[in-house]
C-alpha cells in the first residue's frame, strides 16, 4: 500500500498540526518516487541538534526514523521514508521542546547500536534493528517523554510513528479502519492496550 500526500496530511490533523499555510504546504507539495529506503548514501551517526525553532530534522534523524519505521510497519507499506521524513518535520517544525526530546531519543538509539554492533542503527539489518529494540525491553515500556531510555523511545519515536501511520486513511485500512480516531496500537509485539499516544504527545507540545 502506497503511502501519499494525503496521508501525511491526514495524520498532521490527527496530530493537530495544521498543514495549510506558507513553507508547509510547499514542503508537501511534490509526494511520490520513494522506495522506502534509506535516501541517505552513507549513514551518520545522529548527534543533538540544539533546539533553535527554525531547525529541522537531520538527515542522520530522518535515516534512523526510518530504520525504526521498517521494523513497525507492514512490509506492504510504500513510500515508508517520504512519509516518515515529510511526516516528522512538519511535526516537530516551531517546536523545539518536542523536536529536542525526539532527537534525544534518536541519540540514545544510535548511541546503543554503536555500542553494541559498532553501527549506526539505521545501517543494521531490520532483524537486528528489531532484536536491539526488543532487548532494550522498548516493546514492554510505558510510553513517557521523560522516562527512561526505553520510555522515550518508546513515546518519541515507536509511538509516535504508529500512531502516524494508522491515522492515515492507508493505514487505517491495514487494520480495517478507513479513517481511524484515537491510536489503534501498533503490529506484533508492540499491540498493547491502553495506549494513548495523542494526549500524551501533545500535552508536551
Amino acid at each position: 500500500m502506497e503511502l501519499t500526500r494525503r496521508d501525511v496530511i491526514a495524520a498532521l490533523t490527527a496530530a493537530g498540526i495544521s498543514v495549510g499555510a506558507g513553507a508547509m504546504s510547499i514542503e508537501l507539495t511534490d509526494f511520490g518516487g520513494s522506495s522506502g529506503k534509506s535516501a541517505s548514501n552513507t549513514v551518520s551517526p545522529v548527534t543533538n541538534q540544539g533546539s533553535t525553532a527554525t531547525e529541522g530534522l537531520s538527515e542522520a534523524v530522518i535515516d534512523l526514523l526510518d530504520a525504526v519505521a521498517a521494523v513497525i510497519y507492514p512490509s506492504t507499506v510504500e513510500n515508508r521514508r517520504e512519509f516518515v521524513a515529510r511526516y516528522t518535520q512538519a511535526r516537530t517544525a516551531n517546536r523545539p521542546a518536542y523536536r529536542e526530546g525526539m532527537v534525544d531519543a534518536a541519540v540514545e538509539l544510535d548511541a546503543v547500536a554503536r555500542d553494541w554492533y559498532d553501527t549506526p542503527y539505521a545501517a543494521v539489518s531490520s532483524s537486528t534493528a528489531d532484536t536491539l529494540l526488543d532487548n532494550l525491553g522498548v516493546d514492554t515500556a510505558d510510553p513517557i517523554d521523560d522516562g527512561t531510555i526505553s520510555e522515550q523511545i518508546r513515546f518519541y519515536l515507536i509511538d509516535d510513528l504508529l500512531y502516524a501511520l494508522y491515522t492515515t486513511p492507508t493505514g487505517g485500512s491495514l487494520v480495517g479502519i478507513e479513517n481511524p480516531v484515537g491510536h489503534p496500537g501498533g503490529i506484533k509485539s508492540y499491540q498493547r492496550p491502553g495506549i494513548n499516544t495523542d494526549s500524551n504527545q501533545q500535552s508536551n507540545e
